[in-house]
């Protein structure tokens, strides 16, 4: 009698997409509350990773609420799945004399998950990968290969010290050259052209002139306008 060989179990295809190094830049979203914790630490149990995931543009936050409302129905999911973050940070935004602070998604179209680390031989690890996978509007994980790439510790830390900076960044659209209507203060209705902008300080350095002369004069960013 001829021998029946067992062909292997065949393993799922993981789809790869692009790579981290080219999430696109901030955009603007709407006011989130960043997540608060201080540190992404493993716990105790099993290993842990924090993994990228892709998803439609403006579905971040959707997708972060999907998964985290199926954890919370799936008490043995919540031991494979732990957090959900969408990295935003504070910016202030400057126009018209106007100060505005907003959060911005760090990496538009992109969710962090932390979750145990995937294996393609776990059974664990993969129901893990599964429910990530098949949350509505997330479109793959970022992957070498067949294998989700985990982040690395360095990264991930950047990342939520990012998050939770105390200053806003400041936006501003100022540039040197660029002429100005002072709006407030000693010079106010004086026209001058911008010189330096100091985004640290929330200041800008403006030419005036006066008495026939051009007179550098320091001003708060919300003491200028375009003109």
């Amino acid at each position: 009698m001829d021998e029946q060989i067992q062909q292997p179990e065949e393993q799922p295809k993981i789809e790869e997409t692009v790579p981290t190094d080219s999430m696109p830049a901030a955009a603007e979203t709407e006011t989130t509350t960043p997540e608060s914790d201080a540190a992404l630490k493993p716990s105790e149990g099993p290993k842990r990773a924090w993994y990228v995931v892709h998803c439609y543009s403006g579905y971040e936050n959707k997708v972060k609420k999907s998964l985290e409302q199926r954890l919370r129905a799936d008490p043995d999911l919540q031991k494979l799945v732990f957090r959900v973050v969408v990295p935003t940070e504070e910016e202030l935004d400057v126009r018209e004399g106007q100060r505005k602070v907003i959060q911005r998604r760090v990496f538009p179209g992109y969710v962090l998950v932390e979750m145990i680390e995937y294996r393609a031989d776990d059974q664990a690890a993969k129901r893990a990968w599964y429910a990530v996978r098949n949350t509505p509007g997330v479109t793959g994980f970022v992957s070498s290969g067949d294998k989700p790439t985990p982040l690395r510790e360095e990264e991930v830390n950047k990342i939520l010290q990012r998050m939770e900076s105390e200053q806003p960044k400041v936006r501003v659209t100022y540039r040197p050259g660029q002429v100005v209507h002072i709006i407030d203060g000693p010079f106010t209705d004086f026209r001058g052209t911008v010189d330096e902008v100091n985004m640290e300080k929330g200041k800008v350095r403006v030419m005036v002139s006066f008495f026939g002369r051009e007179t550098p004069v320091e001003l708060d960013l919300l003491q200028v306008e375009k003109v």
